[in-house]
């Protein structure tokens, strides 16, 4: 029994055998195949290269490889570069030889693998991993199993030392996978996140040409953390731009908005501007009138004294003409006639100061109502303001030009107010103007009918001059009355204008300022209009630039183990940290042997057999 067994067991391992004999022939043959082909060169259609790397947790690299991967076009002998510390080839057995940084090998048609061994531990990124617990440093090692707040900081920037190609035209992709029964309240500002079964996985995205800071921040309970994932492969995006015509139609249409506003604002300033001049002229026609009519009334109390003299004198000589009727001698008729000349010489005084006064008035009054004439009566409403509040204009402009409208307003209605009055004063002051002159012409006549030689009868030239003395005195006070009136009428004037012409004043320093403001405003519209006249070309100048932030469309892959690759098809990289756990448990000897495989235990069988 122990012989048949014997020979069944050697059969049974015959069986076994036979599939690998089977290859083993087959790789001879395929070495025979290959040794045929590598009396002639071989060609190369494309080449990919896979960058792995392994990071220690703080994501300084420890070991980099690459894996070539060449479409052999046509069978032969191949000829790679690259500067490796040692060779691996993944297709098939045959050898794999290294000269400087020359490789060579035979390959079949198809794909052909091999990696190589880096010593160097640049990348094209320098990547800083840095651990906080409960907002203090601490090493990764030192992190495992801690509970409390957790923070990770992951630095990425140019590694300076490397080919910047890969660092301009390449899009870095950082994973980070937590444990959710050990990760709770996970934030990351700039992170994706997604589920992926148990596990919480946060994903940040680098893009070319940029250095970033990324944040990772969880309550951790026994920390443990799997290694972090970085990829970076070539970035490509594709854009669809919107209809550039239609948004550039309504750039070019408000463009076309913004020139009407401008113009609009050049009438405006050119419209103040007028206003200011006429206001200007205002002001200094409302400062004479002013200066005239107070000139009025600071001489008024002399007129109404002198008048009041000649009012006293009227009286005494009617009265001395009564008391001394048939009495007097020659002597006091010529006393008479002096006294009687001298009044309507001072009569007549008083008629010229009041014609100038008259003059100046007159001229300043013409020009103060050509002023006030020029004032528009516009009726702007409520919602015309409103309106313009709406609009957009400037707040600060458009509250100095309604205010100035409103002291505009209310200084021509002050005007139409008091205009009825000023016209009475030019009337008045021409009557009382005639009625001087005719009472002094009156006492000229009668001190000319005293003194006149075919005077015969002196008593009865005295009996009328006392008649007409008499007669005159009493008219004299009416009119001192009216003067008296009269010039009081003007001291109110003059108070009440002093009231308007402050106003006017203000009128004219706000327009000012109301011109300065819309000048600034119309430098600001002028400038706006100017910078936005070409802004549809402008905006697909600037969508182009923004486009070609993201086209990267003319970037040529390259090689990073050799710049004398040719037909470099894709290069891409895969980096991977080093995992933050518990270090797995020893196994005892009853494990190994649970643990012990079939193929062990047949040798072990083998060995009991012989």
């Amino acid at each position: 029994m122990r012989s048949i067994r014997k020979y069944l067991l050697i059969l049974m391992t015959i069986l076994l055998l036979l599939p690998s004999w089977s290859a083993t022939t087959a790789n001879s043959n395929s070495s025979t195949s290959q040794e045929d082909a590598s009396t002639e060169m071989g060609e190369v259609s494309s080449k990919d290269e896979v960058v792995y790397a392994t990071l220690n947790p703080s994501g300084k690299s420890e070991h980099i490889y690459v894996v070539n991967i060449l479409d052999v076009a046509k069978a032969g002998e191949i000829t790679d570069f690259g500067q490796y510390s040692s060779l691996k080839n993944l297709s098939n057995l045959s050898l794999i030889e290294q000269q400087d940084d020359s490789v060579s090998f035979v390959a079949p048609e198809g794909k052909f693998y091999y990696q190589g061994n880096i010593d160097d531990d640049s990348l094209p990124w320098n990547f800083s991993i840095s651990y906080w617990l409960d907002g203090e440093e601490i090493a990764p090692d030192e992190l495992i199993g801690e509970n409390g707040d957790v923070q990770i900081q992951i630095e990425t920037s140019a590694n300076a030392s490397v080919n910047p190609i890969f660092f301009e035209n390449y899009l870095l992709q950082i994973s980070v996978s937590f444990d959710l029964e050990k990760f709770k309240d996970i934030k990351a500002p700039d992170g994706v996140f997604a589920n992926a079964g148990k596990n919480k996985q946060i994903t940040f995205t680098v893009m070319p040409e940029q250095e970033e800071t990324l944040l990772l921040e969880a309550n951790v309970t026994d920390f443990e953390l799997a290694g972090i994932d970085i990829a970076a492969v070539p970035f490509s995006m594709s854009v669809e731009l919107p209809d550039m015509d239609s948004m550039t139609g309504d750039f070019a249409t408000l463009s076309d908005a913004i020139e009407e506003v401008h113009n609009g604002i050049t009438e405006l300033l050119n419209g103040i501007t007028e206003l200011h001049d006429g206001a200007s002229e205002l002001r200094s026609g409302s400062r004479e009138y002013r200066d005239g009519i107070a000139a009025i009334n600071d001489s008024s109390a002399d007129l109404v004294q002198a008048s009041a003299t000649i009012g006293e004198a009227l009286k005494t000589l009617d009265q001395s003409l009564r008391g001394s009727l048939g009495e007097g001698s020659l002597d006091e008729l010529q006393q008479l006639e002096d006294g009687l000349m001298q009044m309507a010489n001072g009569l007549r005084e008083m008629a010229t100061g009041l014609e100038t006064l008259g003059t100046h008035f007159g001229t300043s009054y013409e020009m103060l109502n050509n002023a006030m004439e020029e004032i528009p009566e516009h009726d702007v409403t409520e919602e015309d303001i409103q309106q313009l509040y709406a609009s957009g204009a400037n707040r600060a402009v458009l509250d100095k030009l309604i205010s100035t409208y409103a002291a505009a307003q209310k200084a021509k209605g002050t005007y139409n107010a008091v205009k009825e009055s000023f016209d009475a004063m030019e009337t008045t002051l021409k009557q009382v103007n005639g009625s001087l002159t005719e009472m002094a012409g009156q006492m000229t006549g009668i001190a000319a009918e005293l003194s006149a030689p075919t005077n015969q009868n002196p008593a009865e030239s005295l009996a009328q001059l006392q008649e007409g003395i008499s007669s005159l005195a009493q008219n004299y006070e009416a009119f001192h009355t009216g003067l008296e009136d009269y010039t009081g009428g003007i001291g109110q004037l003059s108070n009440s204008y002093g009231e308007l012409d402050q106003g006017i004043e203000g009128l004219t320093d706000g327009i000012g300022e109301l011109k300065d403001g819309v000048g600034e405003l119309h430098a600001g519209t002028a400038e706006l209009s100017s910078s936005t006249r070409d802004l549809p070309d402008q905006m697909k100048d600037e969508v182009d630039q923004l486009m070609a932030d993201y086209d990267h469309s003319d970037f040529e892959v390259v090689s990073f183990v050799s710049q004398e690759n040719e037909n470099i098809n894709l290069v891409q990289f895969v980096f991977r940290t080093a995992d933050l756990k518990h270090p797995e448990p020893e196994v005892t000897e009853n494990q190994a042997e649970e643990k012990e495989g079939f193929w062990n235990r047949f040798i072990n069988l083998f060995r009991d057999l012989f």
